[in-house]
């Protein structure tokens, strides 16, 4: 925003930099809270400390002190935003995403070598998952997780240096109970975090990156959230009508139990097998230049991964939809997902929910190159923390006024 623009909203923003910061045991926190977010909503080409105290016109030690050291809950000011953005969002779906932030060093942690999105290669980056509250209209980043490699938990099997990885994280002021974790599980953390501020997950949605794992999605059934996420096209399914059968008993020897006699085959031949008299031109939203439109393909599945068949073991696989897009032009499926949404949904609301992670995109965009996401220079676990809160906490608030230019006004 430019200055007159922020001066415009000064009394909007102080009042909903309140609402956040009320946990806040010490007035000077409260103050410094507002300040850093203000600051973050200043134009301005970095939202780095120093260049940020320089157009806020305050002392830059305090504002680092407040950043890096200042024993204040990120959780307490996520659990505050999340239900304050659930409420005016009125979610549609919670997206599981993660962001990457390339790094030149070695120092900030959890940076390592690594698949890094923003590059599309490995490269030496961060990575965080994180977890949206998202509309076609509206979204907004309301838990983090920064992901810690195996090469930065001493604990790990094949960490070899174990004395330089505990004195890295101690640089870092990791906790001692903070380890390497699979970002899915990281993800299911964030959702049952949610799930304990008082939040329910109206449905999650999720990339390949999350969604091919299939202790992710065991995870989201066992916790009754329905789901919609991608999936490769070579994940093993057997066909809906798919029915487990009992071998003859030879006499001798554990009598057979029923099982899935069927070979699992891909989700790619599934839907080849059907062709393209199977799809479906679907429109599920106007984009920038026109209506988005698409051939789609939907099948009744069983899921039959390795994973899936053990969680299940002597039991019935569940059936649930394989969706594909099928672009025109192309020779076959670009995109496939898994979904548990009920067998009665119209396919519109299908791809709908499926492509709802387009919002993410905007996002982060917006959490990048306007406020500043990715500026932090700290080398703190806490000051990492504290940072994305806050870019997150600007998110909001320019979302709200996206929303509503008078809602700040009235809350």
């Amino acid at each position: 925003m430019t200055p007159l623009e922020l001066e415009a909203v000064r009394a909007r923003l102080e009042t909903f930099a309140a609402e956040m910061f009320s946990g806040f045991a010490r007035a000077d926190q409260r103050r410094w809270g507002e300040r850093y977010v203000r600051g973050l909503l200043t134009d301005g080409a970095r939202k780095s400390m120093e260049p940020m105290a320089a157009r806020l016109g305050v002392d830059r030690q305090g504002l680092q002190q407040f950043l890096t050291d200042a024993p204040w809950s990120h959780q307490l000011v996520l659990a505050e935003l999340a239900w304050r953005m659930d409420a005016a969002i009125g979610p549609a779906a919670w997206v599981v995403d993660d962001v990457s932030f390339v790094k030149d060093g070695q120092e900030s942690p959890g940076v390592a070598a690594q698949y890094c999105g923003a590059l599309g290669k490995t490269a030496n980056c961060q990575v965080a998952p994180s977890v949206h509250l998202v509309t076609d209209a509206a979204s907004c980043p309301v838990n983090w997780r920064l992901f810690v490699p195996e090469q930065w938990d001493a604990a790990a099997p094949r960490t070899e240096d174990r004395a330089a990885v505990a004195a890295r994280r101690r640089r870092c002021r990791i906790p001692a109970d903070v380890g390497h974790v699979p970002k899915w599980q990281l993800a299911l953390d964030m959702i049952d975090e949610l799930g304990s501020w008082g939040l329910q997950a109206p449905l999650v949605v999720a990339d390949e990156g999350y969604g091919q794992d299939g202790a992710f999605r065991l995870g989201l059934t066992e916790r009754g959230i329905g789901y919609v996420v991608g999936v490769r096209s070579d994940t093993a399914l057997l066909e809906a009508g798919a029915c487990r059968s009992v071998a003859p008993y030879a006499g001798t020897g554990r009598r057979p139990v029923p099982r899935y006699r069927q070979r699992p085959i891909s989700a790619r031949q599934l839907v080849a097998e059907g062709g393209r008299r199977a799809l479906h031109t679907v429109r599920w939203r106007m984009g920038s230049k026109g209506p988005l439109r698409s051939r789609f393909a939907a099948l009744r599945v069983r899921p039959a991964g390795v994973r899936i068949r053990r969680a299940y073991a002597g039991g019935e696989l569940p059936v649930c939809w394989l969706l594909a897009e099928w672009p025109p032009g192309e020779s076959e499926p670009t995109k496939y997902w898994l979904s548990t949404l009920p067998g009665d949904i119209p396919l519109r609301r299908l791809v709908r929910m499926a492509k709802i992670r387009w919002r993410i995109e905007h996002d982060y965009r917006e959490l990048k190159t306007g406020l500043g996401l990715d500026h932090f220079e700290g080398r703190t676990w806490s000051g990492w923390h504290h940072h994305v809160t806050l870019v997150s906490v600007a998110h909001a608030f320019c979302t709200l006024q996206r929303l509503d230019p008078k809602v700040l006004a009235v809350a």
